[in-house]
């Protein structure tokens, strides 16, 4: 009684699946038409590749005149022993605003209190610090110059690349 219904039930699977397989074959004239049509057009130019130029071989020559070295730095750079040049104050205790990259940070104004102008620097938290001429932004050592009304000037100091830091000037303008 059990092969029976087992077969059955596979005799009907297999009738559902074959009557299944027929409908996708059926009513296919309209694609028939538009690939006919598509095969009847007259063929297309093809234009021809475009011309490759063969690598330029360049051979570097050391005394070659105008010729900058690719091995030798462009700018003078100037031999600094372990302790000489420009470098980061690493004994110096950071303060809270060197926690933020320095495009993080907006200026949102300023504020005289008594013959001190103080600007306010807005952190990406939405909080708003006071800051004087001396103290330090961003995290590239970054000590503010200068403060006016429409910007604060700071000298960051940075990695030159080759193992000595420079000074370089950046700015935190009024936000509008």
């Amino acid at each position: 009684m059990r092969n029976a219904s087992l077969t059955i039930r596979n005799g009907l699977l297999m009738a559902l699946l074959v009557l299944g397989l027929t409908a996708c074959g059926a009513d296919m004239d309209d694609l028939d038409q538009y690939i006919n049509e598509i095969k009847a057009k007259p063929g297309g130019r093809i234009e021809p590749l475009p011309e490759i130029t063969p690598y330029e071989i360049f051979t570097y020559v050391a005394d070659a005149e105008g010729v900058r070295s690719p091995f030798i730095p462009d700018t003078p750079q100037i031999a600094q022993g372990p302790n000489g040049g420009i470098r980061p104050d690493s004994a110096r205790s950071r303060e809270f605003l060197e926690g933020f990259p320095l495009d993080t940070l907006s200026m949102v104004g300023t504020l005289y209190i008594g013959e001190t102008m103080y600007g306010l620097v807005q952190t990406s938290d939405g909080l708003i610090h006071r800051v004087v001429p001396g103290n330090f932004l961003g995290q590239n050592d970054g000590r503010i110059n200068e403060i006016n009304e429409s910007e604060i000037e700071l000298i960051e100091i940075i990695s030159d690349g080759i193992g000595g830091y420079i000074e370089r000037d950046a700015a935190i303008s009024l936000s509008d």
